[in-house]
């Protein structure tokens, strides 16, 4: 019996979960190529909508997109969409993309309907051809997309909903209405409110799907938090069932929660961290509920540590987004994976890159927006819009303004001066980072910003003798070495 046969789940759960990194790096190919081997394989569901229309009109390569819409529950829907999107052969590489409206409060039907077919296709393709668990990765900070990508992903029977970024109060709660399919609806964050009046966003599925509907399965939620102080506030707030969670460590990649207290730099302008931002698995022990831990351990030895602290196993994201099945431009991938080889890759946390205001770990890599030469040249542009914060205007309806967008424009919408300096556009690198850049009408290419957690340097640990690349398996397989 080989390693991975040996790695039975706790108590019917994952002992690995591949994390929900970036916009298209988690996608079907990688959490198919998880879940089939047993694990919890995780597509992100940030700006799905997006990448969908883009994968498109690049010509939907091995027609993946076109016959996994196929299979969408109301068909006049996903044909409608892929008529008005795909592009036979692919676009000419220099034209820009044709664009989809940035969310809004009160979104389109047609905005819905494609948030909808985008998280359908992309866990049904991650669920073809084996039995294996599948999760869907959503930001909290990003709300206005949630209840219709849970939706879509619930449609294709997703296994797992995973949310960090932010507090997810009602989101267990709103899994539980959508599963049989009731309206459901969401409080909005919105900065400079004015007393008395709070702003919601809802989301009715028979406005979707018509006729009566069979009951869905409602997915397991995992919370994503940085603390036990987090975790049992949830638990006494939240307005449905938690099944448990994720623990991420600073050390992690993406966006991770500003230390505790004051905010400190290093001389490199990096957040300092200290015990405080430290979770005590003796804590989530006591909560009686499944728990894993992230941030350095993907790395062999780690899940065994994990599971001796009483955790029901890990989450790893840097070594599954530098495998062959990431999302990553492949180009990209090989530099960052030739660097890492090389022990010079460097990983920095950017306190200002994201406009979310959360710390951003970003692989230092040229030709990329880690340079400031790179982020200097490149023109201020907000036309993807996931980012953007909502906020009230004096007349009260509301508005809504990204500080990584034109200062000027951000300026005009009561941003603040210092809020703006230093953000990056987080949505357009995301994009260039999976090989969909756009192409500006001003002839600038957008660049790609790649965030990584501070395992990058360790992942030579995943190379068979004789070879420079590794799959998915590769990591599995020695993540499992040891752990029983």
């Amino acid at each position: 019996m080989g390693v991975l046969e040996e790695l039975e789940p706790v108590a019917d759960y994952p002992s690995i979960i591949q994390g929900g990194m970036g916009a298209g790096v988690s996608n079907w190919k990688l959490a198919n190529a998880v879940a089939s081997l047993g694990q919890l394989g995780v597509v992100s569901g940030t700006a799905l909508d997006l990448i969908f229309v883009r994968r498109l009109q690049v010509g939907d390569p091995g027609g993946h997109m076109v016959r996994a819409a196929s299979h969408f529950p109301e068909r006049s829907i996903a044909k409608r969409i892929v008529e008005r999107y795909f592009v036979p052969g692919g676009k000419p590489e220099s034209e820009p993309f044709r664009g989809i409206p940035p969310y809004t409060a009160t979104p389109t039907t047609e905005q819905l309907e494609l948030t909808m077919l985008a998280n359908f296709c992309e866990v049904f393709l991650a669920k073809e051809g084996h039995s294996g668990p599948v999760g869907l990765n959503l930001l909290e900070k990003i709300q206005m997309p949630n209840m219709p990508s849970l939706y879509g992903a619930m449609l294709a029977g997703v296994d797992y909903v995973l949310m960090g970024a932010g507090i997810p109060w009602e989101i267990p709660g709103i899994l539980d209405r959508l599963a049989v399919h009731e309206p459901t609806r969401m409080k909005l964050h919105v900065e400079d409110e004015l007393p008395g009046m709070e702003a919601y966003m809802d989301f009715q599925p028979d406005r979707i799907l018509k006729g009566p509907q069979v009951p869905l399965r409602r997915p397991k939620f995992l919370a994503i938090v940085s603390s036990s102080t987090l975790a049992t506030a949830l638990l006494k707030r939240a307005n449905g069932r938690i099944d448990g969670f994720v623990v991420e460590g600073p050390k992690a990649g993406g966006h991770n929660s500003p230390p505790r207290g004051p905010m400190h730099l290093s001389e490199e302008g990096e957040p300092i961290y200290g015990p405080r931002d430290l979770a005590d698995p003796a804590a989530f022990r006591a909560m009686k509920l499944p728990f894993w831990l992230a941030g350095t351990y993907g790395r062999q030895g780690r899940l065994r540590e994990a599971l001796s602290a009483g955790a029901t196993g890990i989450q790893v994201g840097t070594a599954f987004a530098l495998c062959a099945e990431s999302g990553l431009e492949p180009e990209l991938r090989r530099r960052l994976l030739s660097k890492a080889l090389k022990g010079d890759a460097r990983i920095h946390s950017d306190p200002v890159a994201s406009p979310t205001g959360f710390p951003f770990k970003v692989a230092v890599l040229e030709g990329t927006l880690s340079e400031q030469d790179e982020y200097a040249n490149r023109p201020r542009v907000c036309d993807a819009g996931y980012l953007r914060r909502i906020y009230r205007c004096p007349d009260g309806t509301l508005g809504y303004r990204c500080p990584a967008s034109p200062t000027e424009v951000f300026l005009a919408k009561g941003g603040k001066p210092e809020e703006a300096e230093g953000r990056k556009c987080l949505c357009n690198g995301l994009m260039a980072n999976i090989g969909l850049p756009q192409h500006q009408r001003s002839g600038y290419e957008e660049r790609p910003l790649v965030t990584m957690g501070d395992d990058l340097l360790r992942v030579k640990e995943f190379l068979r003798p004789g070879r420079n690349d590794f799959t998915a398996r590769d990591v599995l397989s020695v993540l499992a070495e040891g752990a029983f």
